[in-house]
């Protein structure tokens, strides 16, 4: 390549050389030449088309450069260099998430985490530390979420970015939040679990209704009280009919558990037709199901069902209230079989009847009546000892 030809200008420091615009026309490509901190420093202004470069806009620039007003280009490339490594060594929300991701089995937990994440934190925390943020920026942003979603979805936003914040920390990649995150106050009391009338409305539009999984679904929910997603990915192997046990797999509390499959389900499973799926309920081309809404929200229609009604979630907490209500299970028993971590998040259940309260009630009298009757008795028999 031959040596470009240098053109001064009458502005001191302040050359061109001839060169190609992208259209093909002759162009002047102008450059500065100053000295800073004792080096001499050579540096291009600008194209004169591309960049409506000129002569005494490269002096301005020259100018600007001298006095320290603007970087040379080599400190600017230096910052830049200076920034990138920076940043490689910032463990933001966003690649705290990324890493938590990967030690994450991908199954339906993880599927609304990573659309918690995507919708509710990226864009809000994502390219800040977790030492970064600030109280009241979460405070503002629960607010925000609370004016459209409920209690409970912001707590699960909430809950998973502390989630990630300490990840970060025990593994010592980032500080920690520096604020204790207020979760909003979710009711957990709610019964939504269905009456009697609403029961029976319900097994009507199963038996008419002609969806071949969705009513098998809400039965097995109904009769063992088994979650949606433990239901969705049940396996012929998890069921053991000779000993009559179900096996769940990675539950919601963590580890494996052991339920027993009792007349009522087993009855259920006998009438499922059996394909060359894994999958009790299986989904699209025999694989895991994901969602069975359409179905199920057309039978809660047909039964006449509230509107809040959960379709399979109402009846796992029909099944946990009805045993309670039943008086003939306890709590303990009943958290072996429903699954849940502790006993506490059993109480939304406790929804006892009249009956039952009044029974108790009684119980308590007869016990305190029981006690009294005895030291009636005892005094008795001390007067005559004395005499």
């Amino acid at each position: 390549m031959p040596k470009q030809i240098r053109t001064k200008t009458k502005y001191a420091g302040v050359f061109y050389v001839e060169g190609t615009s992208a259209q093909g026309k002759p162009e002047k490509v102008y450059y500065i030449r100053y000295r800073k901190s004792g080096k001499m420093v050579e540096e291009k202004a600008g194209r004169q088309y591309q960049d409506d470069m000129t002569p005494a806009r490269a002096s301005g620039i020259r100018a600007q450069k001298i006095d320290g007003e603007k970087e040379t280009n080599q400190e600017k490339r230096d910052a830049e260099l200076a920034k990138k490594a920076a940043e490689a060594g910032r463990y933001t929300i966003n690649r705290l998430w990324k890493e938590y991701s990967l030690q994450k089995k991908k199954n339906l937990n993880y599927t609304k985490d990573n659309n918690r994440y995507e919708q509710h934190i990226k864009k809000k925390f994502g390219d800040k530390e977790p030492d970064e943020i600030i109280a009241l920026d979460v405070e503002r942003h629960k607010r925000e979420l609370l004016k459209k979603y409920s209690p409970q979805t912001v707590k699960h936003v909430l809950a998973l970015l502390k989630r990630i914040a300490n990840y970060g920390f025990e593994l010592g990649l980032s500080k920690n939040l520096q604020f204790k995150v207020k979760m909003p106050k979710v009711d957990n009391i709610k019964d939504d679990s269905l009456s009697p009338e609403e029961l029976a409305r319900l097994y009507d539009a199963i038996q008419q209704d002609s969806h071949p999984l969705a009513g098998n679904i809400m039965l097995m929910a109904l009769y063992t009280g088994m979650r949606r997603g433990e239901l969705f990915k049940l396996k012929w192997s998890d069921i053991d009919f000779e000993k009559g046990f179900i096996s769940i797999l990675e539950p919601k509390g963590g580890k494996d558990q052991i339920i027993p499959l009792n007349d009522m389900a087993r009855s259920v499973l006998e009438k499922v037709v059996r394909t060359d799926s894994d999958y009790v309920f299986p989904g699209r081309n025999g694989g895991q199901l994901s969602s069975i809404s359409g179905p199920v929200n057309k039978i809660k229609a047909a039964a006449n069902l509230p509107k809040e009604t959960r379709p399979i979630h109402s009846l796992r907490h029909t099944f946990a209230t009805m045993a309670v209500n039943s008086d003939k299970i306890d709590l303990y028993i009943l958290q072996k079989l429903t699954t849940h971590k502790t006993p506490q998040l059993l109480q939304r259940y406790a929804h006892l009847n009249d009956t039952v309260l009044k029974k108790g009630s009684e119980d308590a009298g007869n016990a305190v009546a029981e006690h009294l009757q005895k030291q009636d008795d005892a005094r008795i028999v001390n007067l005559h000892v004395d005499k």
